[in-house]
């Protein structure tokens, strides 16, 4: 057992690959402390190791964007829990299926999740079923919520664009060139979800 902060989780021993072992810690504040991640990931067997100090709810992290670009056909991105890595279930599954189409699998410590095994593919399966359940439903109650204004009298939409304002058209198209700026400069994936 390695101690992960107050708690303590099982680490399984590496698996034996061709591929290198890379971790990602990852803490959103100066006062936390990685310590514990990177104790547990080296203890997994990881050569290399990205530490970020940065919001789980961003996208634009810099260090998990030079992680992803280190991961090569056979290597493996070991977090501690998936948590450290993504907030969001459709942000998780976007990086895995980037390593995938890299040749590369993932690999959460604390969690039933590794790609190179089939009860970790399975488990990953699960979860992209719920992630477009939820989209689903997500798409239903935005359509019935847009019905139900719209029956009310209601138009959708910016009303600074509806109405043509210079001002209201220049931030859009500014928002527009900075994402795909993130995006051209590898910072980043412009997602949603």
């Amino acid at each position: 057992m390695a101690p992960i902060g107050s708690a303590s989780i099982a680490i399984p021993p590496p698996r034996h690959s061709t591929g290198t072992l890379i971790g990602y810690a990852r803490v959103s504040t100066e006062e936390q402390q990685t310590n514990p991640q990177l104790d547990a990931l080296r203890a997994a067997g990881c050569q290399a190791i990205f530490e970020e100090r940065a919001s789980g709810g961003s996208r634009s992290r810099a260090e998990l964007a030079r992680c992803l670009e280190r991961i090569g056909p056979g290597d493996t991105l070991v977090v501690v829990r998936i948590d450290r890595l993504a907030r969001s279930l459709a942000h998780l599954l976007a990086v895995i299926e980037r390593l995938r189409a890299r040749g590369a699998h993932f690999r959460s410590l604390g969690d039933p999740i590794d790609t190179a095994s089939p009860q970790g593919i399975f488990t990953l399966q699960v979860l992209g079923a719920a992630a477009e359940l939820e989209r689903a439903l997500i798409r239903e109650r935005t359509r019935a919520g847009l019905q139900a204004a719209k029956a009310r009298g209601r138009v959708g939409g910016n009303p600074g664009l509806r109405a043509g304002d210079p001002a209201a058209i220049r931030k859009i198209a500014a928002a527009r060139s900075r994402s795909y700026l993130v995006f051209r400069r590898g910072i980043g994936t412009p997602l949603a979800g």
